[in-house]
Formats: structure tokens, sequence, C-alpha cells
């Protein structure tokens, strides 16, 4: 068995307002109280363990592989909620997505301001596994 990513800590100054907003967005199942965490599972793979704290939160980026129609999902939840999006990751193109070998993708922050990236398969992983 290789390396495998297990799970990783986001700091917060609220763990569940951070945790749901992504979960909503991606429309996984509810964060849960894990010791001082609010853990949320991601399919087939890590969680992210949203942590709070007092001190200034380090803006991370956090990027996540899509299918098509959850990308068009996501993409209307954050028009609806007037949320500003771009299509690059320092935020000089807004409400726009980008297409890079067919990969259609955006950038939107969470509450703590974590640079969060949705992005669709390229053109060529598009058949099967990689969507």
């Amino acid at each position: 068995m290789s390396a495998r990513l297990d799970h990783t800590v986001v700091f917060s100054k609220d763990r569940f307002r951070g945790a749901r907003f992504l979960a909503e967005l991606i429309e996984t199942p509810e964060p849960q109280a894990v010791g001082p965490f609010a853990a949320l599972q991601l399919e087939d793979g890590p969680t992210l363990d949203y942590y709070d704290t007092d001190g200034d939160v380090t803006m991370q980026h956090l990027a996540f592989r899509v299918p098509d129609d959850l990308f068009e999902r996501i993409l209307a939840k954050v028009s609806e909620r007037e949320l500003p999006y771009w299509s690059d990751p320092v935020h000089r193109d807004p409400g726009n997505t980008y297409l890079i070998h067919g990969s259609r993708g955006f950038y939107v922050e969470d509450p703590d301001g974590h640079n969060l990236e949705f992005l669709t398969a390229p053109d060529g992983e598009r058949d099967g596994a990689a969507s």
C-alpha cells in the first residue's frame, strides 16, 4: 500500500460553520463532532477536520475535482448566494470560470477565507474513473 492522505486540519473561527459551508456546496453529509474537530468526510478519501482557533486563520487552498453535474450545482449555489467567485487563484478575474484542457473550474472563498477550487475532469478523463 502506498501513502494515502487520511485527514488534514483546516483552521477556522467556527469549525461547524466552515465545515457546513463546504458540505452544503459539495452535497456531503453533515460534519460530525470528533473530539475538538468538525470532521467532514469526503467520498472515498480523507476527512477535513475543521478546528477552532482564536488566532489568525492562514488561508489554505483546497481543490475538489467534481463531476460536471455537481460542478453546475455548486456554481448555481454560489451564484444564488451572490458569493464572489473567480477564474483564477489570485482573484483577478471575478465572476468567471476557467477552461483548461477541457476542465472547467473556479475559485470561491469560504467563511474563513480559505480558497476553495472546484474543477471538472479534463477531456481525456471524462469517460470513466476520474470524474
